[in-house]
């Protein structure tokens, strides 16, 4: 494992030449195990638990597929989209606007860095993002922030990366993810891939997360899905 973690910037530019890898409702991330039923089961949830949701926080929104897919189950009427790259940004917003009417504010910046306003969501989202999240401090705050942002009864929800804190458990999934990306394209594609989550990735367990959005204020935590190192899981404040 690196010990030096890529910078919010060296990030950026890899993404910024990434985006057509992100804009397939129907693949979505393939490096992402299950990442296509992550985002329905997602998309439910949201619309179980707040079927009337007209503002969104889309929280490292890529090319816009959590936004695109929340529209076929929630009357969405403003969405707010947050990520480090512009070109990401730019596709959102087109594809968003050309499936749907409602209002779109793209800003290009850092969860870390931003003043979310206070109770202004129904839902927020988080894909394959929070794991460039760094110390624990990072996390409370993100966590934090998020559920002032959210009205009551708001939920969000998570798509990520997940450590695990038994280390030979660690070291299973590791390997069976290894095999995975190899059954994709092979094993130049697994060391490409397990290169840049060991220069950019500081994932946390689960377990860790569900007890940090307790910690944080959300009154009911749930999880949607888990398969070797990825989760769907969300909290509702």
């Amino acid at each position: 494992m690196s010990t030096r973690k890529s910078t919010p910037d060296e990030i950026r530019r890899r993404f910024d030449g990434d985006v057509e890898r992100f804009s397939n409702l129907q693949t979505g991330q393939s490096a992402t195990m299950d990442a296509p039923l992550a985002l329905d089961l997602i998309a439910n949830a949201a619309a179980a638990v707040s079927p009337r949701a007209e503002t969104l926080l889309d929280i490292g929104c890529g090319a816009g597929n959590y936004t695109l897919k929340l529209l076929e189950f929630l009357p969405l009427r403003a969405v707010t989209l947050i990520d480090l790259s512009r070109p990401m940004l730019d596709r959102a917003k087109e594809r968003i606007g050309a499936a749907a009417s409602l209002a779109v504010e793209a800003m290009q910046c850092d969860i870390r860095h931003v003043a979310l306003p206070a109770g202004a969501f129904d839902v927020a989202v988080a894909a394959a993002t929070l794991h460039h999240l760094r110390g624990d401090d990072e996390w409370a705050q993100v966590f934090a922030s998020v559920h002032s942002a959210l009205k009551p009864g708001g939920s969000f929800w998570i798509s990520d990366l997940v450590a695990h804190q038994i280390p030979t458990i660690e070291e299973l999934m590791g390997r069976r993810y290894g095999e995975y990306l190899t059954s994709l394209q092979g094993e130049a594609y697994r060391d490409r891939v397990l290169a840049y989550i060991a220069a950019e990735d500081t994932p946390r367990p689960l377990a860790w997360q569900l007890d940090l959005l307790v910690r944080c204020g959300f009154r009911q935590v749930e999880v949607l899905h888990k398969n070797t190192c990825f989760a769907a899981f969300g909290a509702v404040k």
